[in-house]
Formats: structure tokens, C-alpha cells, sequence
């Protein structure tokens, strides 16, 4: 009787072999379950080799080399002609340092869309783009402060103000707070921060790459990507509230030089690259975009979202190159950037200016100078030779300066942030 009721035993033998319904007719038999099919995420469609997926076809390199290549050819025309009209270095260094982001963040793009067979490459493309884009942070905060008028300027007009609390603009935390020196040292501190922690996490992406512990969209706790992209967001997010904060102090101060677009600019090509990659990563895990199942191609997980997010960025790329020769335009320079005689720069001239801009020893220098404990005790501005504080004017020029000496103001220390 027990041999009747055991449902791994087949019918014909649990009957007997002389039993009629034994030898009726039916349908096959189907395989039970082996157990439950429990995942967190649905499973991703499979694309096989007769079906590739749009980035490894011939149109999505051409459509992506397109908007590159004319991204860079409008970008590096700005860069040069800032360099011919090379007239307000303190300025243009970082004006330059940051129109180079364009053919940086596209050409790296493209590079990793052309190599996509390859999947480990466009983690290596991508460790140039993010030690860059940390360098181009502290260059728009710095080109806000030579607008200004350096720190001393700044605490002039702002010094002793009570900070308007908000819980729109995200300063109701600072009720009863006045701006300070402190104030400005915070901003520039955690802005710096972003430039050590995003090079130091693209380090650390490659080495986790080279061990098999890093897979974009990896989630899992074993996984060095949940820990980076954790560390990335706590870090991009202090450097954003970091400008902002710049930028709701000083907005009355910075109206004649249209901050709001380059504001736009910098925050959308950095930070929103960044939060849209995450979304890819995100969508692929969640089945949103298809796995490639081929034998001839192998690519690793997080590898299609990666390659959706370079084509992406391609296209970009190309408005962006547009909006910033809006937001940071060459003509104001044009005019003052003749001689006593007339005549405009000499072509050594241009090929010495891009060699100051490439020079970062002064994110260097001013790094050491605001994590240093004695700053509270002073700040450093480009003041007049005669060491009267320059003046923050209303016009585009702003500061009217007629020497480069570096002075040393020294300034209370009763005001911490």
C-alpha cells in the first residue's frame, strides 16, 4: 500500500506490470520542480550572437563618433581662443581647466564604447575621467573666488551676515550661524575632499578589477562596487551641498557673471553623469536592459550598462560643448588682451599659457593652506601692490587689479564654522 502513495515511484511500477491502468494511455509525465525559483531581481533577457545588442554595431560607434568629434572640434576651438586672448590668467586657467573636461569625458567615452568587447578597458578609461572631473570641482569653486576677489574680498562682504535659513535651499541646520571664515574654509574643504576621494576610489576600482571584486551594478555585499558607490555618493554629495552653499551666499555678488549656467553646467556633466550611471547599473540589475548570451562575446556583469552610459555621455557631450561656450564665453577677454602696442599674443605665448593651465600645483598648495591648522589665523588674496584689498566691483572684470603680489592678511580667528 505504501508503494501506491509514493509519488516518486513511476505509475507502471507502483500498479504492477498485469494492471490496466498501468498500460493507459496519457500524457509524459512532467519533471517536478527541484525547488522554489526565488530571486530578488527578475531575470534579464538574453541576446544572442544573431541578435546583438545596439552598441556593438557599426551605427552606434558612428552615431556616438559624431557628436564626439564635434564636441571636441567646438571645445578645442574655446580652448584656443582663451589661449590667444590669454588676458586674465587668474581667470582663464581655470576657464581652461574646465572647457577640458568636454574632450576628456568624450573621447574617453568613445574609447570605451570602441573597445566594448573587451570589458575590463572601459573600467581603466573610466579612472582618467574621474580623477579629472575631481580637478575641475575645485577649479569652478576657485574661478568663483578670483570672480570675487579672493577670500579677503569675500569675508568683506559677506562677514558678520546672518545665514538665512531654509529648508528648501538645505540651510535651515545653520539657524542662528553667520558667515565666517569658517564658513569659506568648509566650503573649500569639502569641495577638496571630492578631489582625494574620487581619485583614490578610482584606484581602488581598478585594483578590486584586477582581483575579480569589482562589477558595475554588483550589489552584493562581497562586491567592492556597493561600498564605492556608497563612498561615492556620501562624497559627491558633500561637495555638491559644498557649492551650493557657495553659491547661496555669494549669488548677489556672482549676478553679474551669470552664475546659474555655469553653476548648471558643472553640477549636470559631474554629478548627473555620475547619479545616471548608478540608474543604468541599477536598470540592469533589475533585468531593464538586456545581458548579452553569445559565445563569441564575453563581457562581464554591469559591462551593457557601462556601455549604454559612455554612449550616452557621447551624445551629451556635444550640448555640453554648446552651453559652455555660452556660460563661459572668450569675447569678454578679447579686448584685453592687447598690448601696449596693439598687437595681440604670439603663438609662444598660447603654448606657455596651456602649460600654466596643466600645472596643478595650485589645487596643491591651496589644499595644504586650508586643511592646515593655522588657517583660521590668516587667508590669502591677490591684493594691490600698495596692500589695499581690492575692490568687488559690479562689472564683468570685477576686480580691478594692477599687481600680482601674493599678501598675507591676517584676520581674527574668533569665527568657526
Amino acid at each position: 500500500m505504501l508503494r501506491l502513495w509514493r509519488r516518486d515511484v513511476p505509475l507502471s511500477e507502483r500498479l504492477g506490470e498485469d494492471s490496466p491502468l498501468a498500460a493507459a494511455p496519457g500524457p509524459p509525465p512532467t519533471a517536478a520542480p527541484t525547488g522554489p525559483n526565488i530571486s530578488w531581481f527578475p531575470e534579464a533577457p538574453l541576446l544572442s550572437q544573431d541578435q546583438p545588442i545596439f552598441l556593438m554595431t557599426p551605427a552606434a560607434q558612428a552615431v556616438s563618433g559624431f557628436f564626439v568629434w564635434t564636441a571636441l572640434i567646438l571645445t578645442c576651438h574655446q580652448i584656443y581662443m582663451h589661449l590667444r586672448f590669454y588676458s586674465s590668467p587668474r581667470e582663464q586657467r581655470h576657464i581652461v581647466r574646465i572647457l577640458f573636461i568636454v574632450p576628456i569625458y568624450a573621447f574617453d567615452s568613445w574609447l570605451s564604447l570602441l573597445f566594448f568587447n573587451n570589458d575590463q578597458y572601459y573600467v581603466y578609461f573610466g579612472t582618467v575621467r574621474d580623477c579629472y572631473e575631481a580637478f575641475v570641482i575645485y577649479n569652478f569653486l576657485s574661478l568663483c573666488y578670483e570672480y570675487l576677489g579672493g577670500e579677503s574680498a569675500i569675508m568683506a562682504e559677506i562677514r558678520g551676515k546672518p545665514i538665512e535659513s531654509s529648508c528648501m535651499y538645505g540651510t535651515c541646520c545653520l539657524w542662528r550661524k553667520a558667515y565666517s571664515i569658517g564658513f569659506l574654509r568648509f566650503c573649500k574643504q569639502a569641495t577638496l575632499q571630492f578631489c582625494v576621494v574620487k581619485p583614490l576610489m578610482a584606484i581602488i576600482t581598478v585594483i578590486l578589477q584586477a582581483y575579480g571584486k569589482y562589477k558595475d551594478g554588483d550589489f552584493n555585499v562581497a562586491s567592492g562596487y556597493l561600498y564605492i558607490t556608497i563612498i561615492y555618493n556620501i562624497s559627491v554629495s558633500l561637495s555638491l551641498y559644498a557649492l551650493f552653499l557657495f553659491y547661496f551666499a555669494t549669488r548677489e555678488l556672482l549676478s553679474p557673471y551669470s552664475p546659474m549656467l555655469k553653476f548648471f553646467m558643472v553640477k549636470s556633466v559631474i554629478f548627473l553623469s555620475f547619479w545616471q550611471g548608478m540608474l543604468l547599473a541599477i536598470l540592469e540589475k533589475c533585468g531593464a536592459i538586456p545581458r548579452i548570451n553569445s559565445a563569441e562575446v564575453s563581457v562581464g556583469e554591469g559591462t551593457v550598462a557601462a556601455g549604454y552610459q559612455n554612449f550616452i555621455i557621447c551624445i551629451e557631450m556635444f550640448f555640453a560643448a554648446l552651453a559652455l561656450r555660452h556660460a563661459f564665453t572668450y569675447k569678454v577677454y578679447m579686448d584685453k588682451s592687447l598690448d601696449s602696442q596693439g598687437r595681440r599674443a604670439p603663438m609662444k605665448s598660447i603654448s606657455s599659457s596651456l602649460k600654466e593651465t596643466m600645472n596643478p600645483g595650485d589645487m596643491v598648495q591651496d589644499a595644504i593652506h586650508n586643511f592646515s591648522p593655522a588657517y583660521q589665523q590668516y587667508t590669502q588674496q591677490s591684493t594691490l601692490e600698495q596692500g589695499v584689498p581690492p575692490t568687488v566691483t559690479r562689472t564683468h572684470s570685477a576686480v580691478s587689479i594692477r599687481g600680482d603680489t601674493e599678501k598675507t592678511l591676517l584676520l581674527s580667528s574668533d569665527d568657526e564654522f
